[in-house]
Parts: structure tokens; sequence; C-alpha cells
């Protein structure tokens, strides 16, 4: 159930990580748990807990670092696993394979692969097939990290210590609310699009709950250049050159892409505007991709 967007992760890694270890290295004297939420882009895990029988644990997913899957929906590293070793912590546990406050003392991923930032129900409302939608949505993702924080922190107090000296990693969440009616062959123009303001909501209120609880570092990325994304160049092929950009890419999907993106950053200026003593970062996985598909070989990939 991997997102077709992990067919491009390795490069967005080797464009963007160094920026993120050079930010997280300044900080990783401050910083000592990292919490993440979000898709397979993210999951370490959580998915394999409860689908034994996925892809990710197989070969080729885990051969070229771990040597063995681990239920990543990629063949190394997410990441996640970058940011973590840059903060100086451990590579996070998945929360559905953790059983105690000590698995979860430095941090806790609760990403799962497939997963929407809208409820399994609006996409059952929806009338999509819900056999690749997990039921584990932001909200819920948001609901189990509640519980770890106060598995971990007995009192108020310690709670606000803990949301105080951690970085949240928010995503990227979002992408699969389009990709499942995408892949559903949905209207576009009637379902999709109208999408937009409702993934953003959802990612707004999970910020805030966050913040709420006494979040100081929140990371949430964007979404990706999806029309550069090999299924969806299959899925919309033309025979109209105009349709493609420079680099192949199909322009109205990537314009989409940056719709998405465009919203999501006024709605995190706006948080900021308000609470302007709490760090957000707008994670550029956007222009990141972009840069390695024009660009391939100037950051380490040769051409196929």
């Amino acid at each position: 159930m991997a997102s077709p967007l992990t067919l491009v992760l390795p490069f967005f890694v080797l464009v963007v990580f160094p920026y993120a270890a050079v930010s997280a290295g300044q900080a990783s004297c401050c910083y000592k748990r990292l919490f993440s939420l979000g898709d397979s882009i993210t999951d370490t895990g959580n998915l394999a807990s409860v689908a034994p029988n996925i892809s990710a644990l197989a070969f080729p997913y885990g051969e070229t670092f771990f040597h063995r899957p681990t239920g990543r929906f990629c063949d190394g590293r997410l990441i996640v696993d970058f940011i973590a070793e840059a903060l100086k912590l451990p590579l996070l546990t998945p929360f559905l394979a953790g059983k105690t406050a000590e698995d979860c003392k430095q941090g806790a991923n609760f990403a799962v692969s497939g997963a929407t930032a809208l409820s399994q129900q609006f996409f059952k409302d929806m009338g999509l097939d819900l056999t690749i939608i997990p039921p584990f949505s932001l909200d819920v993702q948001v609901e189990w990290f509640q519980r770890v924080l106060h598995m971990l922190g007995p009192t108020e107090q310690d709670r606000k210590d803990i949301m105080s000296s951690s970085v949240f990693l928010m995503g990227e969440i979002g992408g699969n609310d389009y990709n499942h009616p995408f892949f559903q062959n949905r209207s576009f123009e009637d379902e999709i699009k109208p999408l937009v303001p409702k993934v953003i909501e959802k990612i707004e209120n999970a910020t805030k709950v966050l913040i709420g609880l006494g979040a100081k570092a929140i990371i949430v990325p964007g979404n990706f250049p999806i029309g550069c994304i090999p299924r969806y160049l299959t899925m919309f092929q033309s025979n109209n050159p105009s349709d493609y950009d420079a680099t192949g890419c199909i322009r109205w999907l990537n314009d989409f892409a940056e719709e998405h993106n465009r919203a999501l950053r006024l709605m995190l200026d706006s948080i900021r505007s308000h609470d302007p003593a709490v760090t957000i970062v707008y994670g550029d996985y956007y222009d990141a991709i972009l840069e390695v598909t024009r660009s391939p070989q100037k950051h380490g990939r040769t051409l196929p």
C-alpha cells in the first residue's frame, strides 16, 4: 500500500536532508524527542504491525540500509529517520509496535501508510472502495499521540515539559486524500479539487491541538509535484506537448499540488500570527523534488 510518491523519496532525501541536518544539528542540544505523524512517507512500521502481508515486509524494501524489510516503503531510510539521526535521537518506534513508555521516551512514530487527513468515513460517504484506505486518519494519529503523552507525563507540568522539548513532524499528510479518489477515477473538478480546503482544515486542527498541548516546534511539509509521479504520468498520458513542462511532468497536476501547498502555507502563516512563540516550519517537498527531477545527475542520480 505504498504511496506512489515514495518512488521519488530517495531524490528528496538527497536534496533536502543536508539543509535539515544543519538546522536540526543546531537544535540538537535543545530537543529531546521527535514525534511524527503522516503516511507512507513517514511510516516506519505502523501499517506492518496491523497488516503483516504488505509488500513493505519483503525485498527490495529495506535492502540498502537495514538489509531487511522493516515496514518502511523505502529501500533504506525515510526522511524522518534522517531527521532523528540529525537530532542525535534513535530511530522512532512505530506506535503500534510500542508497548511501554520506555519505547517512546525519545519519541514515537504515528504515521501509517495510506493514511489520510480526512477520516475513512468521509471517503466511505464518497463511495470510494476502502480496501487500501486505512482507518488511521490524522485525527486518529493525534489521539494516539495524546495517549502516549499522558503515558510519558503523569502530571500537567511533565506534559508541558515534554511538549516544549520535542520536535513534531506533521506529515507529509493530505496527499492520499487526493491519491485515493484519483486512483478510483473520480472527477477532478467535481470531487477532488473541492477537497483542498477540507484537507487543509484537518491539518490546521491537528496543528492547533499540538500547540494547545504546548508544542513549540512543528514541521509541516507540503505535497509533492504529483505530475512527476510515474503512476500519474501513466494515468494521464497526453498527446499534447503543452500538457507537459520541460522536465516531462504534467502541468495541471503540478498546478493542483501547488494549489494545496499555497493553501497550506497561508494557513500556517495565520497560525504563526496568532502564536508567534511557536516555530512552525513549512517543509517544501515540492521544490526539492523538482530540483532533483530537473538535475538528477547533479544530485548523484544516474539517468536510466
